[in-house]
């Protein structure tokens, strides 16, 4: 038995349907936690805006995501499509997470992504809010 699944490759021009697909698969791949498997996604020379930090190329992009999950515990995140044209997609997505204190929260916010010709992102831009919340008002499990 073949053990390599082929994976059909995603690429603009995206209609809603390809657009939803890209959005799940970086669900997915978010919420496995694995930076390295989710840097594979972006293009080499990927640009970020992350907050306040503005992230460049994939060694960054593992850099960022191993700090991010040895700060945000018990991570789970929900992305929702919002709109799409020929190489960008546009997404609100929420997660949540707890801190080393035991404190737990919800970030909420919306990304602008656009894609290169091979389905790579080669911009992510990301405004995020967080929001204290009480271990018992998690909705993400």
């Amino acid at each position: 038995m073949n053990k390599h699944i082929k994976v059909k490759k995603i690429v603009p021009p995206f209609s809603e349907k390809t657009a939803k697909q890209k959005i799940q698969m970086a669900e997915d791949a978010w919420n496995s936690m694995n930076p390295e498997k989710i840097s594979l996604a972006y293009s080499v020379g990927s640009e970020w805006r992350n907050r306040n930090n503005f992230i460049n190329g994939r060694k960054e992009i593992v850099d960022f995501l191993t700090e991010k999950w040895e700060n945000e515990l018990h991570y789970k995140l929900k992305k929702e499509y919002w709109a799409h044209s020929d190489n960008r997609i546009a997404v609100r997505f929420e997660y949540e997470y707890q801190d080393k204190a035991g404190q737990w929260f919800r970030a909420y916010g919306n990304e602008n992504w656009e894609f290169d010709e091979e389905g790579l992102m080669k911009k992510r831009f990301a405004s995020i809010n967080d929001l204290q919340i009480k271990e018992n008002e998690r909705k993400l499990k």
